[in-house]
């Protein structure tokens, strides 16, 4: 496969794949590019914006494409990416799938045993917005951020090298990662963020029922804090459920920071107040 003359299929059209389909085609690395998107809605909107060059079925898909990347919330994923291997098993083809997910270890156990299995490669680009759809996706999402590798040695060398390359076009660094190491760490880095943004948000709803004052009183502060709870529910419902063990883990530690944060407060105890706060800023030495 030339990687200035390949055919690209995304399956699922939305931020994560809008914003795949439309890099990889203008920085060449796509000579055609295919969608698969369930709302016809979506699928024209993909077509007028120049996200792909064709909106096809599913089947049409998995024929035609060298590269296949599967964008869709992974409780879907889990049963597709078998679903396509054994489509390339049928056919005889060297073709390669990808998926995007933000949880690896269901998926990678529901192909691990694929006679196909070689031909998968489990990534997880580490971008992305709140906002959702063909709309939401914009040419430069993935400059400068980490693409997780999960699960290499399952994959054939040349499936992981033409993926490498594939996100290398995209300007992003690779790592590599065992799938239940990603889950655990992205748990505690990504999930975590969504849910108690999410918590925020219904704390603020339930306290503050005149809207205009949320409107009118929300600063940079609580607006960067919130704005993950504009999340699709569709994405983070399967995420959360599949990811469940290591996200009760980190839920239980941050419901029992707050619960430090309350008591000192509660206590109108300032010198233990000022001492957390100043162990969280210990977070600047990593995020500047």
């Amino acid at each position: 496969m030339s990687n200035t003359h390949s055919t690209i299929g995304v399956i699922g059209l939305g931020l994560i794949g809008g914003s795949l389909a439309l890099d990889l085609k203008r920085r060449g690395f796509a000579a055609t590019v295919l969608g698969v998107e369930q709302d016809p809605v979506a699928g024209q909107a993909a077509l007028t914006i120049g996200l792909v060059d064709e909106v096809v079925p599913f089947a049409d898909c998995v024929d035609r494409a060298d590269i296949v990347v599967v964008a869709v919330p992974v409780g879907a994923a889990v049963k597709m990416v078998p679903e396509i291997l054994d489509r390339f098993q049928e056919k005889g083809s060297e073709q390669i799938v990808i998926d995007v997910c933000s949880t690896k270890e269901q998926i990678c156990s529901a192909t691990k045993y694929h006679p196909r299995r070689g031909q998968f490669v489990s990534t997880h680009p580490m971008a992305g917005t709140e906002y959702s759809g063909p709309w939401a996706a914009q040419p430069g999402l993935f400059d400068g951020r980490a693409c997780i590798f999960c699960d290499t040695e399952e994959s054939s060398p040349l499936a992981v090298k033409q993926i490498e390359e594939l996100y290398a076009v995209l300007n992003m660094r690779p790592l590599y990662m065992r799938a239940n190491q990603h889950d655990l760490h992205t748990a505690y880095v990504s999930h975590i963020s969504h849910v108690t943004s999410f918590a925020l948000a219904l704390t603020v709803l339930d306290k503050e029922k005149d809207e205009k004052h949320i409107f009118d009183l929300a600063s940079g502060g609580f607006s960067s804090t919130v704005r993950l709870a504009k999340s699709n529910a569709d994405m983070w419902v399967p995420i959360l459920t599949q990811n469940r063990e290591n996200v009760l883990h980190v839920m239980d530690t941050y419901i029992e920071k707050m619960e430090q944060f309350r008591d000192a407060v509660a206590r109108i105890d300032q010198d233990r107040i000022r001492e957390l706060i100043q162990e969280a800023n210990k977070i600047k030495r990593i995020l500047r």
